[in-house]
């Protein structure tokens, strides 16, 4: 989750905390039986467009300054600089949908470590804890892991917003789709449910939930042979 935390230079967050509408973050890892992949960062406001489209016409809403959309494109831009600087990243995109106020950054990597390394990085810069991720995965046996550590850190600092703030969350969520091109045999998340297709699966969580640690990202995802 950490990795999310490079949305930061975007000025992305900051919009949310000016409103009191629903957003969703959107984490897609899309997993080889070899160990390479891809990885989508999106942070999705499109429920809250009319009223975003208000706000970015303002300098500042409950004494937070607006970003422009200057702002949020140099910001996306540093994302890109930032990921171009990691070992094993490459094919590094953004993109920006401004009438739906949909931001996302993808990226591919050479094995799932890349991905660590760049939470580990990100989390070291962090003034606060508020969870981190590892991922695993080994291509003999074909077991794909997520570990996930809570830290209380994330409410302590949930609690000091003000409660026009804090009113964003309620209706904010997390989601996570891991993908691969082999079936999934089982998987141990009772949060997560397993595609139709069973190349997939999916985990939806409330920010309220993940501020209180009763979301759960730990999974393990056994693929068939």
């Amino acid at each position: 989750m950490k990795i999310a935390k490079y949305l930061k230079y975007s000025f992305l967050l900051v919009i949310i905390l000016t409103i009191t509408s629903c957003f969703e973050i959107i984490e897609e890892v899309d997993l080889k039986s070899d160990g390479t992949g891809t990885m989508t960062f999106t942070l999705n406001m499109s429920k809250s467009k009319a009223k975003l489209a208000s706000i970015m016409l303002l300098d500042s809403v409950n004494g937070v300054k607006v970003p422009s959309r200057t702002d949020i494109q140099k910001g996306l831009d540093q994302v890109v600089s930032e990921l171009k600087k990691s070992e094993g990243i490459s094919n590094i995109k953004k993109t920006a949908d401004y009438d739906n106020f949909i931001f996302s950054v993808k990226c591919d990597f050479k094995t799932i470590e890349n991905i660590n390394k760049i939470t580990n990085k990100v989390a070291g810069e962090q003034k606060h804890n508020t969870g981190l991720s590892s991922y695993f995965f080994d291509n003999k046996n074909l077991n794909f892991k997520r570990k996930y550590t809570y830290s209380d850190d994330v409410k302590k600092q949930y609690n000091k917003l003000k409660s026009e703030n804090k009113k964003v969350f309620d209706d904010a969520s997390y989601t996570v789709i891991y993908r691969f091109d082999k079936e999934v045999q089982s998987q141990n998340n009772q949060q997560a449910k397993i595609s139709k297709s069973k190349k997939a699966v999916m985990q939806r969580v409330s920010a309220l939930d993940i501020i209180d640690g009763t979301g759960d990202f730990n999974t393990q995802i056994q693929l068939k042979k």
